[in-house]
């Protein structure tokens, strides 16, 4: 099994690793047997999965089945789940009871969390849940922020602060979502833990993308995504394929057939 100690090591090796959002059982096989370390159950669910618009609108009692279904699901990877919009803004004592549940009835092995909430990082440090940062676009305050927008151009010096406050308060990595790339190399020189990037260039620790935009089921996806395969059009074809044979008759055959 993948450790937080297993990623302060790559970093001191200067080894650069993969995260991938993982919702339910299949994904979470597949990507554990490719060997991808790290496995997100990210709020982005909600527009990935769930059919929403933002991350805003998932709740807790929503994350639950899709952590639990993807941390029974791997053998090796750590399995971080995200602490979705309300759940810990208001202080240490709901940060650490959400994530009490992540752990207990979910089977996560981390949280994430958006933000510089220090306080909330001590406190679920310190009562053993190793804790994930979140900063520059923060997408559960898209609204706040504008919009989708790079952060980080107008007042890096905010930006690395946060860091190294996450970093103090005990955070085992930090996700930079779309920040300039030598920002980016600046806040990965000169913090200790792993920095994850996405949308943040080439120079951080590690890459996390979300896995319908890496692998093509997106129908419009973000710049800062690549995909490595087509599965939108695959299952399109797939579906249309079906579908003809079971109107001409064709399918199911002999082979499919009970006798």
């Amino acid at each position: 099994m993948t450790t937080i100690k297993d990623l302060a090591d790559l970093k001191k090796r200067g080894q650069k690793w993969a995260m991938l959002t993982s919702y339910e059982m299949m994904t979470a096989e597949i990507f554990d047997e490719a060997g991808i370390p790290v496995l997100l159950v990210g709020d982005s669910a909600g527009n990935n999965f769930f059919g929403e618009k933002n991350t805003i609108p998932v709740t807790v009692d929503e994350l639950l089945p899709l952590t639990r279904a993807v941390a029974r699901s791997v053998k090796a990877a750590l399995v971080v789940a995200d602490l979705p919009f309300g759940s810990y803004e208001s202080g240490p004592d709901l940060a650490l009871a959400t994530s009490i549940r992540f752990f207990k009835e979910a089977g996560a092995h981390a949280v994430k969390l958006e933000g510089a909430h220090t306080d909330a990082i001590k406190k679920l440090v310190s009562s053993g849940i190793p804790v994930m940062g979140h900063i520059g676009l923060t997408p559960q305050s898209v609204h706040q922020l504008g919009g989708f927008k790079v952060q980080g151009r107008e007042n890096p010096e905010a930006l690395i602060a946060a860091a190294k406050a996450i970093e103090a308060a005990g955070a085992f990595a930090i996700v930079l979502e779309m920040v300039p790339e030598d920002l980016a190399i600046q806040i990965t020189k000169e913090l200790s833990i792993p920095t994850i990037g996405i949308g943040a260039g080439n120079g951080t620790d590690a890459q996390v993308l979300v896995w319908t935009d890496a692998f093509g089921l997106t129908k419009n996806p973000p710049k800062l995504a690549k995909a490595y395969r087509n599965l939108r059009a695959e299952l399109i074809s797939g579906a249309k394929e079906f579908a003809k044979e079971v109107s001409a008759g064709e399918f199911p055959s002999e082979a499919q057939t009970f006798k």
